[in-house]
């Protein structure tokens, strides 16, 4: 994919996360939406065209080339297994690193966790220290990793919350705003296997550059969700006990 291309791609996903249509953009932009939809087809934006549509948007140049160079990149990064265990073994260090990854400012989590700055400060230096973060003047952070971060599977993070996550995540009756729940059960063959993996592995990575997308958006205009995806193979207890006992194990 060419960097236009590239470019173009995340404009549009800007535009669906936002819940914006050619027609809106075309009324902010003062175009016709014929006009908008030949400019998105014929890839012909200039400069000044590219800075009106992105600040109808809600985003600046810089962060859409950012966003465009992400998504040629691996979506979503691991931490060292040494980040992982501080992380892990601090609760309040990792609702922190978690607020600080999705840009949210100093005084704003201050505010979501009840801490002074002195208290902030104090977990801005332990993450500064094993170099999740870089602490800068007047109490702001600039993060070393991310935006996206994948929790190993069986590292620190997740041996320590798996149960809890599992027992939050899926109580719910999935029936609210921005909430679904898909269960299926068939039988595939390896082919058909292996094109829903690739597919789940494209939707992970379109949520991370969604989430990379939407980082710097301003907390009003966002919502903290999770995505859970699961694949693999799986039988239904309930044949247990409905399978016939063969001879070899029966007893006379």
């Amino acid at each position: 994919m060419s960097e236009t291309a590239r470019i173009i791609d995340i404009l549009k996903r800007s535009l669906k996360s936002r819940g914006l249509t050619y027609r809106d953009l075309s009324k902010r932009v003062g175009l016709s939406e014929a006009s908008v939809k030949r400019v998105f087809a014929e890839e012909t934006f200039t400069l000044q065209r590219l800075e009106k549509i992105c600040a109808a948007i809600g985003i600046t140049v810089g962060e859409l080339v950012k966003a465009a160079d992400h998504s040629v990149e691996q979506r979503s990064q691991f931490l060292s297994i040494e980040q992982e265990e501080v992380l892990a073994s601090n609760p309040r260090l990792l609702a922190c690193f978690y607020l600080v990854l999705n840009g949210h400012a100093s005084q704003e989590i201050c505010e979501r966790m009840a801490l002074t700055e002195r208290e902030l400060r104090s977990l801005y230096v332990k993450l500064d220290t094993v170099r999740l973060i870089e602490l800068l003047p007047k109490l702001k952070a600039r993060l070393r990793v991310g935006p996206v971060v994948a929790w190993r599977v069986d590292g620190p993070v997740h041996r320590v919350y798996e149960e809890q996550v599992k027992a939050e995540f899926l109580k719910s009756e999935f029936q609210g705003v921005h909430e679904a729940l898909n269960f299926r059960s068939a039988e595939l063959s390896d082919a058909s296997a292996q094109i829903l993996l690739r597919k789940l592995n494209q939707l992970a990575q379109e949520f991370a550059d969604y989430a990379a997308l939407d980082v710097n958006l301003p907390p009003t205009e966002k919502h903290s969700v999770a995505l859970l995806l699961a694949f693999r193979p799986w039988v239904f207890s309930m044949f247990d006990g409905l399978r016939p006992v063969s001879r070899a194990s029966a007893t006379p």
